[in-house]
């Protein structure tokens, strides 16, 4: 393969292209089809940050950053069983917070 075509696809050349407004609205639930809106979820996290700052950056890690538990321990220097029960309890409490808003 050449080299022009290696750093094609290693610059995100295959990547499908997604309209602006689509990307704003990311799939919560595939089972239910409910979707989450990016800015509310944003709004509720800085909220949430303030309360509990380490559960609010697990969100973010696997939220945002796509990172798996396992890569979410690492990243923040804890057991994996400590980031699922962060995930849980924060998944939880945005679930709150966004249906009351």
């Amino acid at each position: 393969m050449p080299a022009h075509s290696r750093n094609y696809l290693k610059r995100g050349g295959g990547a499908h292209r997604v309209a602006f407004e689509d990307a704003l609205m990311v799939p919560a639930d595939a089972a239910t089809g409910s979707v989450v809106d990016i800015v509310a979820l944003d709004r509720a996290l800085e909220r949430f940050a303030e309360i509990d700052a380490r559960k609010s950056q697990v969100v973010e890690l696997r939220f945002f950053g796509g990172l798996s538990v396992e890569e979410s321990a690492k990243v923040r220097r804890v057991s994996v069983e400590t980031v699922k029960r962060d995930w849980r309890l924060a998944k939880l409490w945005l679930s709150r917070e966004l249906r009351l808003t």
